[in-house]
């Protein structure tokens, strides 16, 4: 490979990279799992409050249904686009670029949210949202394929948790100070109750692209200095094609990731549905779900490091496989929790394993590819399993309860998806070997 410009493992680099979870995690926490769904809720209600019908070009559809649509169809967007973009980034030797567009596409489309203020500009919400949503999916599959390139391999486990940590401190930090404004807008001179939300998709775009700017000044551009010609599109189809090829050769990778996408549809429709679940089934008061979020957020930052230093000692498949089980068993439990205190700490039980599952799944993926250019390539697949599983995930979890009318049953699909991961987990080699082979530019 060629001399590569910048110096690998460099403390700043790594906190550089480290601060774009910062800059992006405001998108999670903020405008998916907190303050914008319950403002879309209660601003779609207000049209009709008994069915909750509103018109979306044309159509008449349920407020909840359109945006789970939206949501699951922004995901699919992104999985369909990651592959060839990532192709041409590698080929091109331009992930950089392409990282900042999507950061800079999502970060203008949460701050477009603040012009959503009634049912008549549902098109312009619904399209901001599904925007910020391909922003965020779209740069993180970039971000992600830098791991490599800036760290080395004995230290990607601790620089991954190091970004999934600051994720989570920089997320809480921007939701406490949004929430304030919510509960108490005369302190900063806010007299109109609907303004203070639309306030804080501002703030989440403002730092989104303020913070990204200490990760772009400082990641290199063209690591291996490719020189790509003019017929970037089908150079860029090539490179997948030769990825795609590699990978069929590739078994452990291809195991961990079968093992990845069923795993991750359990654990990402439990992010995504456990709200829903709290609210309709456990009945859980808004303010006491938002503050056991907070509190979830908190524990995510302890299992971030706290399963990175178990993989230090156990190797990356064992820590990742007593995860899943910890996942099965918090998950088994839930089905037969009736009451709000055991729920909590179920969720704080969720917290702690979350943040290590993800951070970890990252860095195994990373340690487990080969000694190659095309990183961006690699990873689009880990972001297209991850992608789908969340569709496949809230959609099975959806069609099981309008069949049954009972949330709990859906749990059971859950852990269905998380056996079946642990079962794939296993058959993945603990020992990561040599890394072989070499791809070349096409």
């Amino acid at each position: 490979m060629r001399k590569k410009n910048f110096k690998k493992g460099d403390k700043r680099l790594i906190k550089a990279w480290a601060m774009y979870d910062w800059a992006n995690s405001v998108y999670s926490l903020v405008i998916v799992s907190t303050i914008f769904p319950v403002y879309y809720s209660n601003l779609t209600s207000a049209a009709d409050k008994q069915s909750q019908i509103i018109g979306f070009l044309g159509f008449h559809v349920d407020n909840i249904s359109l945006y789970t649509y939206a949501l699951s169809g922004s995901f699919l967007i992104s999985a369909a686009m990651a592959p060839l973009l990532s192709a041409i980034a590698d080929y091109t030797g331009n992930k950089k670029a392409f990282m900042r567009f999507f950061c800079y596409l999502g970060a203008l489309s949460c701050m477009g949210l603040f012009f959503f203020t009634g049912p008549g500009l549902i098109v312009l919400g619904i399209v901001c949202f599904m925007l910020a949503s391909i922003g965020f999916t779209g740069s993180i599959v970039f971000y992600n394929a830098y791991l490599p390139e800036i760290a080395y391999e004995k230290d990607q486990d601790r620089v991954s948790a190091k970004g999934f940590a600051l994720g989570y401190i920089g997320s809480v930090l921007l939701l406490l100070f949004n929430l304030s404004m919510i509960k108490f807008p005369a302190f900063y001179a806010i007299y109109d109750p609907a303004l203070a939300p639309r306030i804080a998709f501002l703030t989440v775009g403002l730092w989104w692209m303020g913070f990204a700017q200490i990760s772009f000044s400082r990641l290199p551009r063209n690591v291996y200095g490719r020189k790509p010609d003019r017929r970037i599109i089908k150079k860029g189809y090539l490179e997948l094609i030769k990825v795609f090829r590699e990978l069929k050769h590739l078994p452990r990778l291809k195991r961990f990731l079968m093992a990845f996408f069923f795993y991750s549809t359990g654990i990402q429709t439990i992010m995504y549905m456990a709200p829903v679940f709290a609210d309709k089934e456990m009945k859980m008061e808004a303010s006491l779900l938002i503050t056991t979020i907070l509190l979830i957020q908190l524990m995510a930052i302890i299992g971030a490091y706290l399963f990175s230093w178990a993989s230090s000692r156990l190797g990356n498949i064992k820590t990742l496989s007593i995860a899943i089980f910890f996942w099965t068993s918090v998950t088994v439990s839930i089905y037969w929790i009736f009451d709000i205190p055991s729920f909590i700490i179920a969720s704080f039980a969720i917290g702690l394993v979350m943040g290590g599952t993800q951070a970890l799944s990252r860095s195994t993926y990373s340690k487990l590819l080969p000694d190659t250019y095309d990183h961006a390539s690699f990873f689009s697949f880990f972001d297209v399993c991850e992608k789908i599983s969340i569709v496949l995930g809230s959609a099975m979890y959806g069609m099981i309860y309008a069949y049954t009318g009972n949330m709990r049953d859906s749990v059971i699909f859950i852990i269905a998806v998380f056996i079946v991961g642990f079962i794939f987990l296993r058959l993945v080699p603990p020992v990561i070997g040599p890394k072989k082979i070499v791809l070349r530019q096409t």
